[in-house]
């Protein structure tokens, strides 16, 4: 199994485990921000920032991705990607890559998460044991618990499977699949009855994250008027690996 089917020709067929929590026939954000970060991929650069823009939901068919080159360079690249659907674009993300140079004269002390917990500690969406993302995910919390509205979370995740079918997942693949699910892990509201929606994700990493398991430390903050700001940080075992940033629509269902 695995994320995504490639059809040729830039188009793919997504399978049930882009699966969406709330439309069966809809596809979660994660998998699309990291398919379009694979594309976006630049050779002898590596991805600092990703932008994802969801400009409605997102269904689970056929689709092509489309990229256009915005501002090449020796140095930094910045390069638009579209996931079209039906002839409507419905995901587009842009990618700054920046090369890598030698090594500073200075190293900074790496920030680390809560260790990795045993497998006793695996556990789901509570209601969602169904749900084909989730079920390709493994998670293990070491603060606060799924489903729960309590504020800050910190969850360990293994991606199970490819982002597409018969190429080996790479640590930003990782990173870009869990990270639109902070808003979600951070829930402040419950989320049967209040909608937390992210029309954009914005993740900038220091480096790709090494090894399976990639944490997530995650927190969402709420206006007075309808808005809400979720943030969080990513760490492998080595140390942290970057951040994401997603602001949010918040309505009663």
């Amino acid at each position: 199994m695995s994320f995504y089917l490639p059809l040729g020709d830039d188009h793919y067929r997504p399978t049930r485990s882009t699966e969406s929590p709330w439309d069966t026939e809809m596809q979660h954000g994660g998998p699309p921000a990291a398919l379009l970060g694979r594309v976006l991929s630049v050779d002898g650069l590596r991805l600092a920032r990703i932008s994802v823009d969801f400009l409605g939901p997102i269904p689970r068919r056929d689709f092509h991705v489309e990229v256009t080159p915005i501002k090449p360079g020796r140095l930094t690249t910045l390069n638009e990607a579209r996931m079209v659907v039906d002839g409507r674009v419905a995901v587009t993300a842009r990618a700054w890559h920046i090369a890598p140079g030698p090594t500073p004269p200075i190293s900074t002390p790496a920030d680390h998460a809560d260790p990795l917990p045993g497998p006793e500690a695996a556990t789901t969406f509570p209601g969602y044991d169904e749900w084909g993302y989730g079920r390709a995910i493994e998670w293990r919390t070491t603060k606060g618990a799924l489903g729960e509205p309590d504020g800050e979370k910190h969850v360990w995740t293994r991606v199970r499977e490819p982002l597409i079918e018969g190429q080996e997942i790479q640590g930003q693949d990782r990173a870009l699949i869990v990270a639109d699910s902070a808003n979600g892990i951070s829930a402040v509201l419950p989320m049967d009855t209040w909608l937390s929606i992210p029309p954009t994700m914005t993740t900038t990493l220091l480096r790709p994250p090494s090894g399976e398991w990639v944490h997530l430390a995650c927190r969402t903050a709420l206006s007075g008027d309808g808005l809400g700001l979720t943030s969080g940080e990513l760490f492998d075992a080595d140390g942290a690996v970057g951040v994401v940033a997603q602001p949010l629509v918040v309505r009663a269902r």
